[in-house]
C-alpha cells in the first residue's frame, strides 16, 4: 500500500484564537488523512484531486492550526472494505491520523465509520452514496459532505415522471452504494405515480454492459436509469448510445461527476440530467477557487474534490474554535459552526451528520452550446438543503430524538 505525507509547517507567533501553549493538539500536529480509489474506476472522480484540495485548504489556512503542523497523508482503498479498514486501523492507531476524509465508496465508508467512531476519531464522506452512512449506521463522529443517494435521486426523478417519463428500467452496481441509489430512485418513481419495469445489476468495474443494455432495451421501458458512477457510468452510456438506445429510450445517469463528462466528450453526454452538488462555473467564488485548483491539477474540480476543500476547511477552523483536535469537541463545533465558502452558503452540520446544502439540477450541454473549455453543464435550477435531503423526521440514525 502506498502512503505518502505531504507536511505542511508555518511557523507563527500565535495561533487562531488562542496561544499554542494552550491548545490541546495530540502529539503536537493535527493529522488528515484522504482514503479513497487512487487507482481504480473512481480515481478521476477523486483521487490524487481531492489530495491536491485537502493541501490547497491547509495551504489557504496557514500551514497550522492552534500553532501546530498539519500534515496530509493519503492512501488507495482499492475499492475493498478490508484495505480501507486495514489503512485507517494503522492510521488511528500508530500513526496518530485525527480525521480521514473521502471513501468515495460506500462500503469502505461504512465500514471505517465504525472503526472510527470506536477509536475516537472523525470520518468525513465525501461522494458517497449510501444513505446508511448517516441513517442506521451513522455514528457521534461521522459528516456526510456531498451527496447521499436520496438527493441524488428523489427530486430528479420526480421531475422526469412528471415529464412523461413513467416507466424506468435500472442497470445498477451491485453494492452497498448502487443498492441505496436504485432503492432511493425507485421509490420516488413510484410515490410520483409512475412504475420501474425491471433492473439488473452489475459488479463493479464491468467492461461489457451488452447483456445488461439488451434486458434494458427489452424491457420498453421509456427512462434507463443508471445507478452507478465513474468508470462504471462512462462505459455504459458510450455502449449505450453504440447499441442505439438513446434513439428509442430515455437515458438517465443518477450521478454525473464533470470528470465523466471530460471522459466521454459532449457528443455522448449530452441531454444526461441530473442532481449535483457542484459546478465549478456556477459564479464567480466557484470559478476563482476552480481556476487555482486546475492550475495545480490541469482538470477543473469534480464535487467530490470541491467537497474534500470544504470539508477540510471546516475541520480545521472546528479544531481552532474547540482548542483541541479531541474528536468530541471538534464535532460540537462542527455542527455549530455554519458552513461558509464557495461550495455552499448556509450549510449545516445536522446531528446525524449530514451536511445539508443545496443541490443543483443540471443537464449536459449540447456541444453546440459549449463555448470555452470545461463548459459543460447547464444548471436548471437550485433544490434548496431543506428539500434535497431526507428529513431528520424519517431519519433512522439512532442518535436523533424524534
Amino acid at each position: 500500500m502506498r502512503l505518502q505525507s505531504i507536511l505542511f509547517l508555518v511557523l507563527a507567533s500565535a495561533a487562531v484564537g488562542m496561544s499554542g501553549a494552550s491548545a490541546q493538539i495530540s502529539d503536537g500536529v493535527v493529522r488528515i488523512g484522504i482514503l479513497n480509489d487512487q487507482s481504480g474506476v473512481y480515481a478521476d472522480l477523486g483521487g490524487q484531486g481531492s489530495v491536491v484540495a485537502a493541501r490547497m485548504a491547509v495551504e489557504d489556512a496557514g500551514g497550522s492550526v492552534l500553532g501546530k503542523p498539519v500534515e496530509v497523508v493519503f492512501a488507495d482503498h482499492q475499492n475493498k472494505a478490508d484495505v480501507g479498514m486495514a489503512v485507517a486501523r494503522r492510521w488511528f492507531e500508530i500513526a496518530g491520523v485525527d480525521i480521514a476524509i473521502g471513501f468515495d465508496n460506500s462500503a469502505v465508508a461504512l465500514a471505517v465509520e465504525q472503526l472510527a467512531a470506536d477509536l475516537n476519531r472523525i470520518v468525513i464522506a465525501g461522494a458517497v452514496g449510501s444513505t446508511a452512512f448517516t441513517g442506521k449506521g451513522c455514528t457521534s463522529t461521522e459528516v456526510a459532505w456531498v451527496h447521499d443517494s436520496y438527493a441524488l435521486t428523489t427530486s430528479l426523478a420526480k421531475s422526469i415522471v412528471a415529464e412523461g417519463g413513467d416507466t424506468w428500467f435500472f442497470i445498477s452496481v451491485d453494492y452497498a452504494f448502487g443498492h441505496s441509489m436504485e432503492a432511493d430512485a425507485t421509490s420516488a418513481v413510484q410515490s410520483a405515480g409512475g412504475k420501474v419495469l425491471g433492473s439488473v445489476r452489475h459488479p463493479l468495474g464491468t467492461s461489457d454492459f451488452s447483456s445488461y443494455l439488451l434486458q434494458a432495451q427489452a424491457s420498453g421501458a421509456k427512462v434507463v436509469a443508471f445507478a452507478n458512477s465513474g468508470g462504471d457510468m462512462i462505459t455504459a452510456i458510450k455502449q449505450a448510445n453504440e447499441f442505439g438506445l438513446a434513439k428509442r429510450q430515455s437515458l438517465v445517469s443518477m450521478l454525473v461527476f464533470i470528470s465523466d463528462v471530460h471522459s466521454m466528450e459532449l457528443q455522448a453526454a449530452q441531454g444526461l440530467k441530473f442532481v449535483t452538488a457542484f459546478y465549478w462555473d456556477r459564479n464567480d467564488e466557484s470559478r476563482a477557487w476552480s481556476k487555482r485548483f486546475f492550475a495545480r491539477y490541469g482538470k477543473m474540480p469534480t464535487m467530490a474534490q470541491a467537497g474534500t476543500y470544504s470539508a477540510v476547511s471546516h475541520y480545521l477552523k472546528s479544531v481552532a474554535a474547540a482548542g483541541t483536535d479531541d474528536a468530541k469537541p471538534v464535532m460540537a463545533k462542527m455542527r455549530e459552526l455554519p458552513v461558509e465558502d464557495f461550495y455552499t452558503r448556509n450549510g449545516h452540520v445536522r446531528e446525524d451528520g449530514r451536511m445539508v446544502h443545496d443541490m443543483y439540477f443540471a443537464q449536459v450541454k449540447k456541444p453546440s452550446e459549449s463555448t470555452k473549455p470545461w463548459d459543460y453543464y447547464e444548471i436548471l435550477g437550485v433544490i434548496p438543503g431543506s428539500q434535497a435531503f431526507r428529513s431528520l423526521v424519517d431519519s433512522d440514525c439512532p442518535l436523533v430524538t424524534h
